[in-house]
């Protein structure tokens, strides 16, 4: 599980960076505006269809029956996914109808505080990018399949060259079509996306295409059985970036954009590492042969998902203004964008260990076939996002909406292992009093090597790009040099789990 969990995180950086860097073109052309809000709209309802069937209930659904299915035969399995590959499209181009005809809905329904011409272009936007569903669904199965088959580094790394994809037509289109060539680009974009995963199947011998799918065949009901509990579940986790955008619609011009700026920069973190071990780690657990090696792993994962995720939160918490302003400062995005990032990156950051738990512990819930409680999870952390942001909105605005879900995900992880503890009628001795006042020191130790590179060498904002970035690489290195002599000298055994996975068998 590290091993395949390290092989995506190389190909998510990749993808990531990438994606920082569409996110800063972006910021440059069109900058914090209603344009660039309406954008966002449009590309949350696409995405949030998306997240609900391609990468969402999709992969609860098919990567446990695959797993199963493929130690039994290689081919049986192949000719499960081929036919699920005949089902989802079908779902898919039915979404897509579904979504073009109902786009003016959906908007009022997300940004009920746009003005009409605001709503108009939204509504626009959303019929020209729900079509991306489709491709994308198909890369999300054909990712599936060759996780399950032990490739990660190159469906990891697909999403990089739907970005550099992006990126190269982005400015082409914007300049003659205006906000509408980036929606243009994402469509592109994802069609790379289906594209480098489907091609890379030929070398795996794994070429998935559709077939007339045999549904009385148990494994394909399995699937379809599975896959409607959790697309209702996950369909509510989907509501919490709409909660966002309705509240954020009443608040000042640009609040979604900069929810929206610092959330990209939470997603670096958040897929180099989280989405990493939780897609790795879900084949392993659907195929763990007792409950004993399914609570070593569980355990495994969600510590080696805290002992990466801890330290990227607290370090880019302590320098969240020079990152933002690195990163985005330039063209449009000017002094109020700057610190309004600044911020809810800040807020948002206090989340991710939160999240990093939240989403292990749900691939537990998908590994052990448990729909309802999967359910139950979801609607709890939908809920207590609604109640957090509308509590935390009035002191707090857009900062508020952005350290409500952190808090909503951090309780329902805690949740979500209730559940598995009860399914397997044993304690899971994930978080003992020794690590947690262990963890305590180490972030200690970091926080205080951080103050004191910053001290010594101040961020200077009317610096060359070159000098700006040495100064971000030097408190990454510093901070990650601290963090590995100080975990090393503690003996945390997450680097036993290393040297295990990259050492000779």
């Amino acid at each position: 599980m590290v091993r395949h969990a390290v092989f995506m995180m190389a190909g998510t950086m990749i993808s990531r960076v990438l994606g920082l860097a569409r996110e800063v073109m972006v910021a440059a052309l069109f900058g914090a505006t209603r344009a660039m809000d309406a954008f966002n709209v449009a590309y949350t309802l696409s995405n949030l269809a998306r997240q609900l069937l391609a990468e969402g209930a999709l992969s609860a659904a098919f990567v446990p029956v695959f797993s199963q299915a493929l130690a039994k035969s290689r081919e049986k399995a192949l000719a499960l996914a081929r036919g699920t590959m005949s089902v989802l499209t079908c779902a898919a181009l039915f979404v897509v109808g579904v979504g073009v005809a109902f786009a003016p809905a959906l908007v009022k329904f997300m940004a009920p505080g746009f003005a009409e011409s605001e709503s108009v272009l939204a509504v626009s936007l959303t019929r020209w990018m729900f079509p991306f569903l489709i491709v994308i669904s198909l890369s999300a199965l054909t990712m599936g399949a060759l996780n399950s088959l032990g490739s990660f580094f190159v469906p990891a790394l697909s999403p990089a060259l739907s970005n550099l994809v992006f990126i190269i037509t982005a400015p082409f289109f914007a300049a003659k079509f205006g906000v509408y060539g980036l929606a243009l680009s994402v469509l592109c974009g994802g069609v790379a996306h289906f594209l480098t995963q489907w091609l890379y199947g030929f070398r795996m011998r794994a070429v998935l295409y559709p077939v007339r799918p045999n549904l009385q065949d148990p494994d394909i009901r399995k699937i379809m059985k599975l896959f409607l509990p959790y697309a209702a579940g996950l369909s509510l986790n989907q509501v919490n970036p709409i909660i966002s955008r309705m509240l954020g619609s009443f608040l000042q011009e640009g609040s979604i954009s900069v929810l929206n700026y610092s959330n990209r920069i939470l997603q670096l973190p958040l897929g180099l590492f989280v989405i990493a071990i939780s897609q790795a780690v879900l084949p392993q657990l659907s195929r763990a042969k007792d409950d004993d090696e399914f609570v070593a792993t569980l355990r495994q994962a969600v510590r080696f998902a805290l002992f990466v995720v801890l330290p990227a939160s607290l370090g880019m918490m302590e320098i969240s203004r020079e990152f933002v302003h690195l990163v985005f400062v330039r063209g449009q995005f000017g002094a109020w964008a700057w610190d309004a990032t600044t911020t809810t990156l800040a807020f948002s950051m206090l989340g991710l260990p939160g999240m990093a738990c939240s989403t292990v512990v749900m691939r537990a819930l998908y590994a052990l076939s448990m729909p309802r409680q999967a359910f139950r999870v979801t609607l709890f952390s939908v809920g207590a996002t609604a109640v957090l942001s509308l509590v935390l909105v009035y002191p707090m605005g857009y900062n508020g909406l952005a350290l409500a879900p952190g808090i909503a995900f951090t309780l329902s992880g805690m949740l979500g292992l209730r559940y598995v503890r009860k399914k397997l009628g044993r304690p899971l001795g994930i978080i003992t009093s020794k690590f947690f006042w262990d963890y305590l020191v180490v972030l200690a130790v970091l926080d205080a090597s951080v103050m004191v590179y910053r001290f010594l060498w101040p961020y200077d904002p009317a610096g060359s790009l070159g000098v700006r970035c040495v100064w971000v690489l030097g408190v990454i290195a510093v901070a990650a040099g601290v963090y590995s002599a100080v975990t090393v000298k503690m003996k945390f055994e997450e680097w036993g789990l290393l040297r295990q996975a990259f050492g000779k068998k």
